[in-house]
């Protein structure tokens, strides 16, 4: 929980502090609060499959709202390696770890084989 609605957790209209105002009230007295941000980028072409890149970073959800930076769950979740919840870290801190910041440095590390890769499935496309 809050799972692939997150934007949406605390209704269509509701922003930020909602929503983790919400999983705050959600997660009162659990002892559990393990939690993981999950970051799927796809490439899709026509043609052929998809190339997909993953990566996630597990976490704990925080007691409270915690930072300024950031923006969704970042001042409830709590990087344990750094001490800090996401919205305490600096972008170049958050690049380094989060799920996004991952999966983009694996899509960048590859980046000219998925140029090859287009170009060619492109290349077969019916158009």
């Amino acid at each position: 929980m809050p799972g692939v609605h997150c934007a949406r957790y605390a209704g269509e209209d509701a922003n930020d502090e909602a929503n983790n105002l919400k999983l705050l009230k959600a997660m009162k007295g659990e002892a559990n609060r393990e939690a993981a941000f999950m970051c799927t980028i796809a490439i899709a072409v026509p043609t052929g499959p998809a190339l997909i890149y993953e990566a996630t970073c597990e976490g704990v959800i925080g007691q409270e709202l915690r930072g300024s930076k950031g923006f969704g769950y970042d001042p409830l979740f709590y990087y344990p390696p750094l001490g800090k919840t996401f919205a305490e870290l600096t972008t170049e801190e958050k690049n380094q770890v989060s799920h996004r910041g991952k999966a983009m440095a694996e899509f960048k590390s590859e980046f000219a084989k998925v140029l090859i890769w287009l170009r060619q499935r492109l290349a077969e496309a019916p158009f």
